[in-house]
């Protein structure tokens, strides 16, 4: 069976969207890491026990995959790039605020 030439060729932007893939999981990545980096400052600042600071990142996991589902489903009804450019920038921009933050 013969493979025409086209069919071999690769898509040209298949690095630019890896890219663009890469660089949203890194932000979520990141994410969770200062949420783990906070929880001291959690502690301290909430009054909260060590067996409660747990709650904190089970709530933040949860919330995460719910909303994680809810995206899935709106990206199967409004397209998927659509969607997926729209979170990148709802979370930069939630992101920017909180690094903003003073306290």
């Amino acid at each position: 069976m013969e493979v025409s030439v086209q069919a071999r060729q690769a898509d040209p932007l298949r690095w630019k969207a890896l890219t663009v893939v890469c660089a949203a999981f890194f932000m979520t990545i990141l994410d969770v890491s200062i949420v783990n980096v906070a929880l001291p400052s959690i502690e301290k600042a909430l009054d909260f026990s060590r067996d409660n600071l747990q709650w904190v990142i089970t709530a933040y996991a949860i919330t995460y995959g719910g909303l994680l589902l809810l995206a899935g489903r709106l990206a199967d009804l409004y397209g998927r790039r659509r969607l997926f450019m729209i979170g990148v920038v709802i979370f930069s921009i939630a992101s920017l605020f909180c690094g903003l933050a003073w306290s």
